[in-house]
């Protein structure tokens, strides 16, 4: 009977610790009263390590055949250039045609338009290519940007900084309300750039009437602004 009657009284203490502690963990769970909700942001200001560019062909002809033939021909020999250039990523871009119409709507012959991309973190090559590539094609964009693997590398610091100041805000707000202390309901992480604007949009003219070689240019890539905002709701404990 001793026996029955201990284990009985440890049943029951375990049964209240149980409780005591379901109890505190309903108490710890947001009660939806004094809450705050504001963010913090954090921002740094990085030098621009990639160059974008797109070039093109633009033709017309009579048939939709040899206008294929004329634009195929000219982007194939770009990528054969670009070859020489192992250190600038290169691909082929948007194609388009279009017929071209009399005053009788009946089609008198097409025109098309075919691009290449060119991606790099290598400045003086891609601007070497880029000049090679426009003695037959026309520059239709170029742009500076923060390559993947230094803006996640910048998110990565950014992320804690905005965390830190997430949460030295919170303190601030706890002691401005005479709260005892907080605890964090939500927070989320998010993140933005700021790049600048294209350093060229279209070109209005003819590469092909170029008679010499188009001279190489010297980059200034300017920088971009990396971000990080820390936005959640607090709850204060009085």
């Amino acid at each position: 009977m001793k026996n029955i009657w201990m284990n009985k009284a440890v049943l029951a203490t375990g049964t209240a610790a149980l409780l005591t502690a379901m109890m505190g963990s309903a108490q710890a769970a947001p009660t939806g009263y004094d809450q705050l909700t504001f963010q913090a942001e954090v921002k740094e200001e990085i030098q621009n390590d990639e160059v974008t560019a797109s070039l093109y062909k633009k033709a017309q002809a009579t048939d939709a055949k040899a206008l294929a033939t004329t634009l195929n021909t000219s982007i194939n020999n770009a990528l054969k250039i670009a070859k020489r250039y192992p250190t600038v990523t290169v691909s082929t871009g948007q194609q388009r045609t279009y017929p071209r119409y009399d005053k009788n709507n009946k089609i008198i012959g097409w025109t098309g338009q075919a691009n290449i991309d060119l991606k790099s973190t290598d400045f003086a090559a891609t601007s070497q290519l880029i000049a090679d590539l426009q003695e037959t094609l026309v520059m239709e964009n170029l742009n500076f940007g923060v390559s993947d693997a230094k803006k996640d590398a910048l998110e990565q610091k950014l992320m804690t900084d905005a965390s830190r100041a997430f949460q030295q805000q919170a303190k601030n707000l706890t002691r401005a309300w005479d709260a005892r202390s907080y605890r964090v309901v939500n927070v989320n992480l998010n993140t933005g750039s700021n790049y600048p604007r294209p350093m060229y949009g279209a070109m209005n003219m003819k590469a092909e009437s170029a008679d010499a070689s188009v001279p190489s240019q010297s980059f200034e890539s300017g920088n971009s602004t990396i971000s990080v905002t820390a936005n959640g709701t607090i709850e204060l404990a009085k």
